[in-house]
């Protein structure tokens, strides 16, 4: 796969660090996500789709082993605190942890 792909990480730096693992979510910009009961409005993309709207899918956490992929984090940094909550709120929901 080619160019950025925007995934929310939810695991914490120390464990990110430790094990060279990244628990998160993908984000995309695919418009069929409007009406996807799973998937959490992120506000706007950003460069070449900056006309798109994001969407975090909280029905897909995956991990993955960021230094054997070299990821690096997204140039536009965390996600709004409002957006975030509903993407906790949807997880919780999906997975039933708290």
């Amino acid at each position: 796969m080619r160019d950025l792909h925007p995934y929310l990480v939810l695991s914490p730096l120390a464990f990110n660090d430790k094990t060279s693992l990244v628990i998160g979510l993908p984000m995309t910009t695919a418009e069929y996500n409007a009406s996807n009961p799973f998937a959490v409005v992120a506000g706007k993309a950003s460069g070449n789709k900056s006309d798109k709207t994001s969407y975090v899918l909280c029905h897909q956490p995956k991990s993955f082993d960021w230094r054997m992929r070299d990821a690096k984090p997204h140039p536009l940094g965390q996600l709004q605190e409002s957006y975030f909550e509903q993407v906790r709120e949807l997880l919780n929901q999906i997975i039933q942890l708290t």
